[in-house]
């Protein structure tokens, strides 16, 4: 067995094992930091898409951490933040906002998207063994850092792919239970400014999230194409 291969071979099944561990770990931090969400506007809003989905109910967890964000845990539960919500008691967001994020992380969830980002971890690994053992050969200690940046970017390009993929889903959600696709766009539009506008700087190629504008554009397009199939059917 080569070389090559061997490490190859070691630097899966580490980052295999690097994978489930940080499950665990994820999983015991969000159950000690977290209850359940009780607020009735936003419980009410969860029925609705739960009705839309054909479910009994959303169950939603509120994560106590100040950052404004939402996300699906590796388990299927999904999760706002307490920033989140302080900022919807200031007045900054909406609940009709609030419940669009509800719908783009269960649109991760449903598309099997903790488990597709699993694989593509163990895959950017792969990747970074194999391009820093090529490239290192022909440039010595930067070649290290070349293959470290095209593994990343190339983890940012799933991502994004990751994340056009929960807005079509949460899209249709929201248009299918009565909330319409208005909160989800008007919440893009406010987000550089509720996470400080995170990522500015970074070369789109390599940011985990695409742009807002790229975003909207998206869900428009999506809704065209939803009302141009609904006529011609």
């Amino acid at each position: 067995m080569s070389a090559l291969l061997l490490s190859l071979l070691v630097a899966v099944a580490y980052a295999v094992l690097m994978m489930q561990v940080s499950v665990w770990r994820t999983r015991q931090m969000l159950d000690e930091k977290s209850v359940l969400l009780r607020d009735p506007e936003l419980v009410r809003l969860a029925g609705r898409m739960a009705a839309a989905l054909g479910v009994p109910n959303i169950e939603v967890r509120v994560f106590e951490v100040e950052p404004v964000n939402g996300l699906a845990s590796p388990d299927g539960r999904i999760y706002l933040t307490r920033g989140f919500l302080d900022r919807r008691s200031k007045g900054e967001v909406t609940d009709e906002e609030l419940a669009s994020v509800i719908a783009h992380e269960l649109g991760h969830v449903a598309m099997g998207h903790m488990r597709r980002r699993m694989i593509d971890f163990t895959g950017q690994n792969a990747v970074f063994v194999m391009l820093s053992a090529l490239l290192n050969r022909f440039l010595p200690i930067i070649g290290i850092w070349i293959a470290n940046l095209i593994a990343t970017a190339l983890m940012a390009r799933l991502s994004r792919r990751d994340e056009f993929e929960a807005d079509a889903y949460a899209s249709a959600l929201l248009i299918k239970s009565g909330i319409g696709t208005g909160p989800q766009k008007s919440l893009f539009r406010k987000l550089g400014a509720l996470t400080q506008n995170r990522g500015q700087g970074i070369p789109a190629w390599l940011m985990s999230h695409p742009k807002t504008d790229e975003r909207i554009a998206a869900i428009e397009a999506n809704e065209a194409r939803w009302v141009g199939d609904r006529q011609t059917s």
